[in-house]
């Protein structure tokens, strides 16, 4: 176990520092002066030079490299051009509202998704499962940047209901919860129904409804747990992607979080925001992954033995 967890953890390090070197060589290579694109073409030179200093734009390549790599082992990301606030600070300031929206997204979506992919699983070829089919194929079908419009028209313009942008209280996460939730509910209420539909056709639960246990036993005592495997992978992989699928959502509700700050730097050609945040991003990421992975460890027993032998 610990030989397991030391290879993964050496691996996320591993993967993170090739991202930090890629994304700092991306940005270093792009055509164009970035002091001349944050102040603009008549700036004066003292001010040019002021924001090379800054960015360390004025030492050779390899040694910028170097002091990035420090920033990044200081956890500070270095600082915000816009702001001059340390990198991590602005992060840290911005993150809590994504993390509220990711968590409401998941929770709507797990709520939603576990019953209806459930219902369908246990009632396969009947009209339950076609019209889930029918919801989640449209759930898929919508993209986030025209159903978070189409929400704020229905809710917001028509209804008057709730509030069009902003995150300033409970009212305000409804709607960007809603739009952010409901492509995962889709897919996540997908791969519910073929876990449990193909666990539904083994011998060990043929065995236990010849035994006469009930089906609400059956699937909460002998079921869930071997699907969960494949829900638990969908689960890691879509946190992760809720992250970064925040990143449209808060832009169209003006909810301020991480995507907004990524987008507004973006805007602003703040580049120790732009790599920080990035760098944060597929931390977190890979983070969920590893956390998946430890998770498989724990729910299949068949893993446990496969490492042990290795």
């Amino acid at each position: 176990m610990k030989k397991y967890i030391a290879k993964r953890i050496l691996l996320l390090v591993f993967l993170l520092f090739a991202v930090s070197t890629m994304i700092f060589f991306f940005l270093h290579f792009i055509p164009g002066d970035p002091a001349a694109g944050i102040l603009g073409d008549g700036a004066s030179a003292e001010d040019m030079a002021r924001i090379r200093s800054e960015l360390n734009l004025d030492k050779p390549v390899g040694q910028q490299y170097l002091v990035y790599n420090k920033n990044l082992l200081n956890l500070s990301f270095g600082k915000s051009i816009f702001n001059n606030k340390p990198v991590s600070r602005n992060i840290l300031t911005h993150l809590p509202n994504t993390l509220y929206l990711a968590a409401a997204a998941m929770i709507l979506a797990l709520l939603i998704s576990f019953p209806l992919g459930a219902a369908a699983a246990f009632k396969e070829n009947t009209p339950v499962d076609t019209i889930v089919t029918f919801v989640t194929s449209a759930g898929l079908a919508i993209p986030t940047f025209f159903l978070g419009p189409l929400l704020i028209i229905l809710f917001s313009v028509k209804l008057g209901l709730l509030p069009v942008s902003g995150s300033e209280g409970f009212k305000y996460l409804i709607l960007p919860a809603l739009t952010l939730g409901t492509a995962m509910c889709a897919f996540l209420t997908r791969i519910i129904r073929v876990s449990i539909g193909m666990e539904l056709k083994k011998p060990y639960v043929l065995l236990a409804r010849a035994k006469g246990l009930s089906e609400t036993r059956i699937f909460f005592k002998h079921l869930l747990k071997n699907a969960m495997i494949p829900i638990v992978t969908t689960l890691g992989l879509q946190m992760g992607a809720l992250l970064t699928g925040a990143i449209v959502t808060e832009t169209i509700f003006s909810w301020q979080g991480i995507g907004v700050l990524l987008i507004t730097s973006i805007n602003r050609r703040d580049y120790p925001m732009i790599q920080g945040l990035i760098v944060f991003i597929t931390s977190i990421y890979l983070i969920i992954n590893l956390l998946v992975d430890l998770t498989y460890f724990f729910l299949d027993p068949r893993i446990r033995h496969e490492i042990k032998e290795t």
